[in-house]
C-alpha cells in the first residue's frame, strides 16, 4: 500500500516507485526509464553565469544507459567558468540521483538529473557552486551538530503587450486576483510544472508591481517555496527560475528576475528565509520566543552582511533596488516583522490562540502553534543572486554567528522596532552600517571579509577572487551620483541586465 504522503507527490519518479527522491537508486531510475517507456535523459548543471546547462542523451540500449548514468560525461570546463583555465579545462559532470524529475517541457519523454562537477583527478571540484554550498553546510554542521534550512521567494515580472482591460494602478497589485491579474494562470501552470520537477511550493501569488507603459505592460509576481535543506534549496530555486522561462517562452511572453525594471517601481527580491534544524526540530524557538540559536544566527547574517552582497547582488542594477522606501534594506539592522530591517522575524504561528477552531466554530479542529514554521528572512538578494554562494554564505555566516562569544550583544545592539525610513526615526538610521552602493563596494568588503568564508577550505581564493574581480569589473563605484536624474541612461543599463543569472 503507497504511503498517501508519496502517492500524492507531483513529481512522476516518487509517486511510480513509492519512495522518496532523497533514496532514489541507479537502479530506481534505470528502473523507471523502462517502465515508463523513456527516450532521452538530460544532464543539468550549473555554469558561472548562475543559469542551468544541458547536455542530451539519447538512450540507445540499457548498457549504454547503465554507462551514462554510471560515469557521467566530459564537459569544457573553461566555457562554463571564468576560473578554469583552457589548458586544463576538461571536468566530468556526475548525476545525482536524489535531483532525478521527468522534463515537463519534452516532446520526447526524457528525465533530467543535476549534476555535479569533478576534477580529471575524479574529485569535486572545490570551485563549483554545489561543491561549495555543500562544504560549507558541513562545516556548519561539524560546527553545531545542527542543519541549515532555507527556502527563497522567487520574484519575477512578466512582460507583454498591454491590456486595457481591468487595470490595476500601479504599485497596487499585491495578491491581486484574476482578470485584474492577467497571469495568474501562467503562474499556475508554472507552480504545477515546478512541483513536478520536485519543487516544494508554499503558495504563490501576484506581488505590488505593475507596470504600465505605452505599448507594454509588466506585472509582478512571487512563488515561495518550504524550507528544506540548504544544497536543496538552491537547486529547486534554479529549476524554478528554467521552468518560469520556458513557460514564459511558450507563451511569448518574457520572465525577468531583474532587481530593478523601471527606478520609482517595485524591484524584484530573492528573500531568503532560514531555520536551523536539530533531529528534526527547529532550534529558532524557546517556548514562545526567539532562541539564542536564532539570535546568534541574526549577528552572523549581520556580521558578514555587506560581503553577502558580493553573492546576492551581483550586478549594478541591484543597487537602484536597495534605497529607501521600496521595502529593500539599506541598513545593517534586524527585527520582528519589520520590512525596513535587513533581517525581519516573520510571524511564527507562535502563541496559543485557537484560530482555526474561532474560524470553524462547527468543527472540533484544533491549532496546532508548535512555532515549527519560524524562519528569520535575510532581505538583501535579489534575482541576480549566485543562489548556490549565497546560501553558501549564508551558512559561513550562521556558523560564524553560532561560534562568536559576542554574537547575543552584537543582536541587541542592531535591533530596532521602527521603521528607519520614518522622518522621526532618521537618528536610528544614521547610527545603523549602511550596505554597500555598488558592486565596487560589495567587492571591497568580501576581500576584507575573506578570512570568514575561506576558513575550512570552503571558498577558495580563486573563487574570492575571481568574484571580486568580476564585480569590479562593472567599474560603477560612483554610478548613483553618474546617472543621477539621466533616466535614459538608467533604463540602458537596466535593459542590459534583464536576463540575469
Amino acid at each position: 500500500m503507497k504511503d498517501p504522503n508519496i502517492a500524492m507527490n507531483p513529481n512522476q519518479i516518487v509517486s511510480h516507485l513509492n519512495k522518496p527522491s532523497q533514496d532514489f537508486t541507479k537502479a530506481d531510475l534505470m528502473k523507471f526509464i523502462q517502465d515508463k517507456e523513456i527516450k532521452m535523459v538530460n544532464f543539468r548543471y550549473i555554469g558561472g553565469d548562475g543559469k542551468l546547462k544541458t547536455l542530451n542523451f539519447v538512450i540507445s540500449s540499457q548498457k549504454h544507459l547503465d554507462r551514462i548514468l554510471s560515469t557521467g560525461e566530459r564537459v569544457d570546463g573553461s566555457s562554463l567558468f571564468p576560473y578554469v583555465d583552457a589548458g586544463s579545462s576538461d571536468l566530468y559532470v556526475i548525476p545525482r540521483f536524489t535531483s532525478a524529475y521527468v522534463n515537463p517541457f519534452a516532446e520526447i519523454p526524457t528525465i533530467d538529473l543535476l549534476c555535479s562537477y569533478y576534477t580529471s583527478e575524479g574529485e569535486p571540484l572545490p570551485s563549483a557552486p554545489e561543491n561549495i554550498l555543500k562544504n560549507a553546510h558541513n562545516s556548519l554542521k561539524e560546527s553545531t551538530g545542527m542543519i541549515l534550512e532555507a527556502m527563497g521567494e522567487l520574484e519575477y515580472y512578466v512582460f507583454f503587450d498591454r491590456q486595457h482591460l481591468y487595470p490595476v494602478m500601479a504599485q497596487k497589485g499585491y495578491q491581486e486576483s484574476a482578470p485584474f491579474s492577467k497571469w495568474e494562470n501562467f503562474r499556475a501552470e508554472a507552480m504545477h510544472a515546478i512541483a513536478q520537477t520536485g519543487g516544494k511550493i508554499k503558495y504563490g501569488h501576484s506581488e505590488v508591481g505593475d507596470i504600465s507603459g505605452e505599448d507594454t505592460e509588466m506585472e509582478q509576481h512571487e512563488i515561495e517555496f518550504h524550507p528544506v535543506p540548504l544544497e536543496e534549496a538552491a537547486d529547486q530555486l534554479v529549476i524554478a527560475k528554467w521552468v518560469l522561462r520556458m513557460i514564459g517562452y511558450k507563451y511569448g511572453v518574457m520572465v525577468s528576475y531583474a532587481p530593478k525594471i523601471i527606478v520609482g517601481h517595485a524591484g524584484s527580491g530573492l528573500h531568503i528565509h532560514t531555520k536551523m534544524v536539530k533531529d528534526g526540530k527547529n532550534m529558532m524557538v524557546e517556548g514562545s520566543k526567539l532562541s539564542e540559536t536564532a539570535r546568534k544566527v541574526i549577528a552572523g547574517y549581520l556580521k558578514h552582511a555587506q560581503s553577502l552582497t558580493a553573492f546576492g547582488n551581483t550586478i549594478p542594477v541591484s543597487y537602484l533596488r536597495l534605497v529607501p522606501h521600496q521595502e529593500a534594506p539599506t541598513n545593517v539592522c534586524w527585527g520582528d516583522r519589520n520590512r525596513s530591517t535587513l533581517v525581519r522575524v516573520p510571524l511564527g504561528w507562535l502563541g496559543d490562540k485557537n484560530m482555526i477552531g474561532d474560524a470553524n466554530p462547527q468543527d472540533t479542529v484544533k491549532s496546532e502553534l508548535s512555532g515549527e514554521g519560524q524562519t528569520v528572512e535575510f532581505r538583501a538578494p535579489d534575482g541576480s543572486a549566485d543562489i548556490y554562494l549565497l546560501l553558501a554564505g549564508l551558512a559561513v555566516a550562521a556558523r560564524d554567528g553560532m561560534e562568536s562569544a559576542d554574537s547575543l550583544k552584537a543582536a541587541d545592539d542592531l535591533y530596532v522596532d521602527v521603521n528607519i525610513f520614518a522622518d522621526e526615526h532618521k537618528d536610528i538610521q544614521k547610527r545603523l552600517p549602511k550596505l554597500p552602493a555598488s558592486c565596487w563596494e560589495s567587492a571591497e568588503c568580501l576581500l576584507k571579509d575573506r578570512e570568514v568564508f575561506e576558513k575550512n577550505g570552503v571558498f577558495t581564493k580563486v573563487v574570492i577572487d575571481g568574484i571580486a574581480k568580476q564585480l569590479k569589473e562593472y567599474k560603477d563605484k560612483d554610478l548613483s551620483e553618474r546617472l543621477y536624474r539621466k533616466t535614459a541612461e538608467i533604463q540602458q543599463l537596466v535593459n542590459k541586465f534583464l536576463h540575469c543569472s
